[in-house]
């Protein structure tokens, strides 16, 4: 009991230190997928562990098509937003010491190597030839995808841990300390900047926003869903899509870490505790609300339905009509999954253990796994040409693609 009180007392000094310096960090994974009150508030370890893998009938085969240690990744000790990004036939890749590569989709093969002197935290976003990446120094750097050259590179406010966005002949870039900036496409001066206040205590990490027409959308750490002008970055629309509530800081979290999605019209954000909603795209009025389906890592959708890593890692399929769960895959409970992607009728996740699995559309069962690294995978995985690539935090880049027995 003594240590609990202990251990809660510093619990409390951390979060008075947060408050002062307005730092918006909860530095762990495990924080983010388990929440750092409940250690305190019950037992001295109420953290349920990561759901062991069991056997079952694999109804399909997983074959690897090639598997390359491109990279440092991001390591395991750092929470980033290195990510893959695929454009024109090449898998391009960045790491936290500084290197950017290109490799061909197909054969996995080197196309163009660049080594900086950057520390990379985010990215690469692609669009209209160049690659865009964030560093841990607050500064923005544009790639030729071509070449691997340097094109240009700019000082931000503050730290980016969100993919950067081209589209429109400009580059969106959001900073840790709640703003907005567009930055020219050609040459990186700055179009215009919109700010919003951050909270003292928020997740740490920023969603990527979206381009709709002529609006960005994006959520806040506020638990506000805003879309600005593409032009000039005035304020469009503003909705709340989560009212922070409850005792302690960590309960009234309610931050919009999930990139946004749209599909016919209609928006769909998920909060780190409160829930998914859609919303309309054209003024953000709220369609419905699933307030049992919260997350922090992503959604994927077809043309009918939504797909959902929770908090707990379950995996859910709802209406995109009306938010109604069709169902829940429950197996990999606390396995850190990542946001899940679309393979052909198969739904497919990264894990904590380096370990991909592939979900029957249909109902959620599983269909196969594969183990393709020793470290997390925490970047969503990406489907191009019924091929599916995986970027681990120790770098390792993999395609795999899935037969029937």
């Amino acid at each position: 009991m003594i240590k609990r009180i202990r251990c809660f007392a510093l619990f409390l000094i951390g979060l008075a230190i947060l408050s002062l310096t307005g730092c918006s960090v909860l530095e762990t994974t495990n924080e983010l997928v388990t929440g750092v009150g409940s250690y305190f508030l019950g037992g001295e370890d109420n953290k349920e562990p990561p759901a062991e893998l069991v056997e079952y009938k694999k109804e399909i085969q997983i074959v690897e098509l090639w598997s390359e240690n491109v990279s440092e990744g991001e390591g395991e000790e750092h929470f980033l937003n290195l990510l893959l990004a695929i454009s024109d036939e090449k898998a391009l890749v960045a790491d936290i010491e500084g290197l950017v590569q290109a490799r061909d989709i197909k054969t996995g093969d080197l196309i163009w190597e660049t080594e900086t002197e950057y520390s990379f935290s985010a990215g690469p976003g692609i669009g209209e030839k160049i690659a865009v990446l964030a560093t841990t120094n607050a500064e923005i750097i544009a790639i030729d995808i071509e070449t691997g050259e340097k094109k240009w590179n700019v000082s931000v406010s503050s730290e980016v841990l969100a993919n950067p966005v081209v589209a429109n002949g400009i580059v969106l870039v959001r900073t840790t300390d709640g703003k907005m900036i567009a930055l020219s496409r050609d040459d990186g001066s700055q179009m215009w900047v919109f700010e919003k206040n951050v909270p003292a205590l928020s997740i740490r990490g920023t969603g990527t926003p979206i381009v709709v027409d002529e609006n960005i959308i994006a959520g806040y750490a506020t638990g506000k869903l805003l879309a600005l002008r593409v032009i000039d970055g005035k304020s469009g629309w503003e909705t709340s899509i989560d009212i922070p509530s409850g005792r302690s800081e960590v309960e009234r979290l309610v931050d919009l870490d999930v990139d946004p999605v749209e599909t016919n019209g209609s928006v769909f954000i998920a909060s780190y505790q409160g829930g998914t909603t859609s919303v309309l795209a054209v003024d953000g009025d709220v369609l419905w609300r699933n307030e049992y389906v919260s997350s922090y890592t992503g959604i994927s959708y077809d043309w009918r339905y939504l797909y959902i890593s929770d908090t707990r890692s379950h995996v859910w399929q709802l209406d995109q009509r009306n938010g109604a769960s069709l169902w829940k895959q429950d197996e990999l409970f606390n396995r850190r999954l990542t946001a899940p992607v679309l393979y052909s009728e198969y739904v497919v996740v990264g894990d904590f253990d380096g370990y991909v699995h592939w979900l029957a559309g249909s109902d959620g069962r599983q269909l196969g796994r594969i183990k393709v690294a020793d470290s997390a995978i925490e970047a969503k995985p990406v489907v191009v040409d019924d091929v599916v690539y995986v970027y681990s935090k120790d770098g390792t880049l993999t395609a795999l693609k899935a037969n029937l027995f």
